[in-house]
């Protein structure tokens, strides 16, 4: 997508061949999106480029400590096993790849004192900055994640390349080594940067954010599961996670994209141009279903190697001790006073972005609505709210809501509510309601989280005994900016935080 040093580039390659690497922090496990760079790093190796990959298990560390110690070597093994899978799987040589862990030489002396020259010349606002699009940001952010950018810039010297490769969210860090390296005696380097591809919801593919992104190891019903779900409006080329795979991923290694469809609706369809797929879907003549079960077939296909790879007996075990599954309290047995507490946490809640797509009076209830709800899944939700006596109906057409999506489904008046509508409700009298809003620009079925509760996994169905979300509720408000919170944290999307537009100090339900 960008290139950052051309010039330099173009006069290395007039006397010998480029050498250049790519990292990867080992956090969350690598998803789909991953294979963006991997087919990058094959046309750089068809080029004749020397490649390293950089296992940056201390970088791990440092972004909020996002892979505690303790599973930072299992970890990066994990890593290692995958991506030389994920490599092989698209017909990559290994032999002519090097590669290494950060640890192998970030915790010597010499990188160690270059940390601290660094830090000597290094402003607090630059550091922050230049890690802002890539180290989790938190209200507190702890020393760590400014170290973050700085061994990044180092990183370039100490593995002898002239070039770094990442995604175009690495370029602030890109920027900051190349202002930075040069006060300690150190080349400036060449950046190459692609483009990151959306996730399934809209967003960016993430591994935090669990319905944004295809795992290596999805079984092939999770596949069809999440891409069932996946964003992919008819005509809607923005934000589409969909069509974005293809163009980034399944384009750049086949050179072409086989659309599959039923004779009826004009049968196969083979694209050798993304453009023209683009155009067709642009214009409706492919459908969304039709592009979602043809991008099934050809991800399964990158995939079964994959699986098949981890499918042994070592490779299972390290999966599992890698990315050890949450622990969940046991129910209490009757008469046991010291059982473990559930832990009610705002990651448990499915929080998206809705479209309202239509709204009607519930035929048997006058204060109850019956909308059409867009949350980015196959088919829109149907929900009801006891809205008629404080907004218009003209005012809910077509606009963005925020809907809690996890709730059991629930008969009202006999129409079953599959979601709840939050809105900010007025502490006095008269009693006033108003939806909340997400941030312009948002996408129906972007997740909505909690500050600090990014990474959570929410709950499949949350069961009406536990009352999860009641407790949770209790603490809902609305500060004095008019921003909906929950225990002063805000309500957030990928554009912003989730507000209301009058009801200060309100409560939430």
């Amino acid at each position: 997508q960008e290139v950052l040093g051309e010039d330099k580039l173009l006069a290395i390659l007039k006397e010998r061949e480029l050498k250049i690497y790519w990292g990867t922090a080992t956090t969350g496990k690598p998803h789909v999106a991953y294979f963006v760079p991997m087919s990058k790093i094959a046309d750089f190796l068809k080029a004749g480029c020397e490649v390293t990959i950089l296992f940056a298990d201390l970088h791990a560390y440092l972004d909020n400590m996002k892979a505690p110690w303790e599973l930072l070597e299992l970890r990066t093994r994990y890593y290692e096993h995958v991506i030389k899978a994920m490599l092989e799987s698209i017909g990559v040589p290994l032999e002519k790849l090097r590669f290494v862990r950060g640890t192998d030489y970030q915790l010597s002396k010499e990188y160690t004192l270059d940390v601290y020259r660094l830090s000597s010349v290094v402003t607090q606002h630059d550091a922050k900055k230049a890690g802002a699009e890539v180290v989790k940001q938190v209200e507190h952010p702890l020393l760590s994640g400014l170290l973050y950018p700085g061994l990044q810039a180092l990183d370039e010297e100490y593995l002898k390349v002239d070039a770094q490769f990442g995604g175009v969210d690495q370029r602030k860090i890109f920027t900051f080594a190349e202002k930075y390296l040069p006060s300690l005696g150190y080349a400036k380097r060449v950046h190459l940067m692609n483009p990151m591809v959306p996730g399934l919801t809209g967003s960016k593919m993430s591994s935090s954010e669990e319905d944004s992104k295809i795992d290596l190891l999805d079984r092939k019903e999770d596949v069809k599961k999440k891409l069932k779900k996946a964003f992919c409006e008819p005509g809607n080329v923005e934000n589409n996670g969909v069509l974005s795979f293809i163009k980034h991923v399944l384009f750049p290694l086949k050179s072409e994209f086989v659309v599959l469809r039923e004779e009826k609706w004009g049968g196969n369809k083979t694209y050798t141009a993304y453009e023209a797929l683009e155009k067709d879907f642009a214009e409706q003549v492919v459908h969304p279903g039709d592009l979602k079960n043809s991008v099934e077939v050809a991800l399964n296909k990158l995939l079964d190697p994959i699986r098949e790879k981890f499918n042994c007996p070592e490779l299972k075990k390290l999966s599992s001790a890698a990315y050890p599954a949450p622990s969940k309290a046991k129910p209490a047995e009757k008469g046991t006073k010291n059982s473990e507490p559930e832990d009610v946490v705002p990651s448990r809640l499915d929080i998206r972005v809705g479209k309202v797509i239509s709204v009607e009076k519930h035929p048997d209830a006058d204060s109850l609505y019956v909308e059409k709800i867009d949350v980015g899944e196959a088919e829109p939700r149907t929900v009801v709210s006891g809205l008629v006596h404080f907004v218009p109906k003209e005012q809910l057409q077509d606009r963005l809501v925020v809907l809690l999506c996890n709730l059991k489904p629930q008969k009202m008046r006999g129409v079953e509510s599959q979601g709840m509508v939050l809105c900010a409700s007025s502490v006095g009298e008269p009693s006033q309601v108003e939806p909340l809003d997400p941030p312009a620009g948002c996408c129906a079925g972007e997740r909505v989280y909690v500050e600090g509760y990014e990474g959570g996994e929410p709950d499949e169905e949350l069961k009406p005994k536990k009352k999860v979300f009641e407790k949770l509720q209790a603490d809902f408000r609305i500060s004095e900016d008019c921003v909906a919170q929950w225990k002063q944290r805000n309500f957030l999307t990928k554009l912003g935080t989730v507000s209301c537009k009058s009801l200060k100090g309100g409560s939430i339900s």
